[in-house]
């Protein structure tokens, strides 16, 4: 698995949709976005192509694929090393375009509740995704986005964004809206203040 996906359509049609469920939900005015694991690579093109209607964009230990390379390449990085999802795949991401598992066998349910549970973007320009405020939950038990990786998103989503990323961090795995789920919601909420 050299971790290349072809372009998908999916990935646009799906951008699609959630910019015009943002229009249709704010009314057309400026929404906080959340976006969790690889929901992060639709958001990110969402904020490039309408940032008119983000008022921020949170990341949850998600993928911000800003610099133009395929979200899942990430995965092969070394500030992801010790990440647990390529082991359990049962087929290469690229020969069928969707992470598949397993999930028959008692030991592979275990791996992926232990990875997940403890497509690339148009290009991201500093003109129309820069101005759109962001902010990012790092996960720092996360077994599927490690820390490290997370932070580099961060980096990486700075060197674009007219003001530095807001960072929080929590001590939880890849789904902090199940182990920590008041606590989440009371920084989205803080998000929401003005």
């Amino acid at each position: 698995m050299d971790g290349s996906l072809p372009r998908s359509p999916w990935t646009s049609t799906v951008t699609a949709e959630l910019v015009e469920q943002v229009r249709r939900i704010g009314s057309g005015r400026p929404c906080l976005v959340v976006a969790h694991s690889m929901g992060g690579v639709v958001a990110t093109a969402a904020a490039e192509q309408a940032p008119e209607l983000l008022a921020e964009l949170m990341y949850v230990t998600a993928f911000a694929p800003v610099n133009g390379v395929p979200a899942v390449q990430y995965t092969f990085l070394p500030e992801n090393a010790g990440e647990r999802v390529a082991s359990g795949l049962s087929a290469d991401p690229a020969a069928v375009g969707a992470l598949r598992y397993d999930t028959g066998d008692s030991d592979r349910r275990a791996a992926v509740r232990d990875t997940f549970y403890n497509d690339d973007v148009d290009e991201v320009t500093a003109e129309r995704y820069g101005p759109v405020p962001h902010s990012y939950v790092v996960c720092a038990r996360d077994n599927a986005i490690r820390p490290d990786l997370q932070r580099l998103f961060v980096s990486e989503i700075d060197a674009l964004s007219a003001k530095p990323t807001t960072v929080v961090e929590f001590d939880t795995s890849h789904s902090p809206f199940l182990s920590r789920p008041a606590a989440l919601a009371d920084v989205i909420a803080e998000r929401l203040r003005p």
